[in-house]
């Protein structure tokens, strides 16, 4: 909540970063056609080709590492030991609690989500902002100063967060009734999720690489701008 609550740019970028989310975000169609979801369908028709290679590329391994989803790809080197990213669990999370693995991956999407919008939300306000003196960079000279700075702006920001929080409450509750996928909200208003069960796991990966990555991102920004007492690049 503090790094969203940075954001200086108020409802106006909150409401324009759902839309930027849609491509980083893909949303699996699970409605039900004939006892079955369109993704086991495209599974299903994925796994009666007569390759079994591309089948085996395309289609979630059942008892797999982590139920099969993407993000145990790699083969990225990993720091401090000798092994890759490849199935990387060195806590044994997915082994010791195999029934929580869809709550692990939601609240992983849902970080990464948050992640990149407010690394975006971090670096937009140091370009441009929105009118009005409280938003000059007279008054902020440090977008990280706006939480202090604004606390108006901060309690209406949190106010939506809480409200769209509270609109994933149903779907969090059925998560384990395996009626969706982790992080499936149905939210694609640009329709940039393909149909294609091979460029859906594409898009899975680069979505979570992503966020990864703006996890990581956003603490270093945060952590430069408040030791350095610079904007940009920190």
């Amino acid at each position: 909540i503090f790094f969203m609550n940075i954001l200086t740019m108020k409802l106006l970028l909150l409401s324009a970063a759902f839309g930027l989310s849609a491509a980083f975000a893909p949303v699996i169609d699970t409605k039900l056609h004939h006892g079955k979801t369109h993704l086991q369908e495209a599974t299903t028709n994925v796994e009666s080709t007569d390759s079994p290679a591309s089948a085996a590329a395309v289609a979630p391994a059942k008892g797999g590492f982590c139920n099969g989803w993407v993000g145990g790809e790699g083969p990225e080197p990993m720091p401090f030991t000798t092994s890759t990213s490849v199935n990387w669990d060195p806590a044994g999370f997915s082994e010791r609690s195999p029934e929580w693995l869809p709550w692990y991956r939601e609240a992983e999407l849902k970080h990464c989500r948050v992640a990149m919008l407010a690394s975006l939300g971090f670096v937009a306000p140091e370009i441009f902002r929105i009118p009005g003196e409280q938003f000059t960079v007279g008054a902020i000279p440090r977008v990280i100063d706006a939480h202090d700075a604004l606390p108006d702006s901060m309690i209406q920001i949190f106010g939506w967060i809480s409200f769209v929080e509270a609109c994933t409450f149903g779907a969090l509750a059925n998560m384990n009734e395996f009626d969706r996928q982790p992080g499936d909200f149905g939210f694609d208003p640009l329709g940039l999720y393909p149909d294609d069960p091979a460029k859906q796991r594409e898009m899975q990966l680069k979505e979570l690489k992503n966020g990864r990555l703006a996890m990581v991102s956003i603490g270093g920004m945060v952590v430069g701008s408040a030791i350095s007492g610079h904007g940009f690049p920190y």
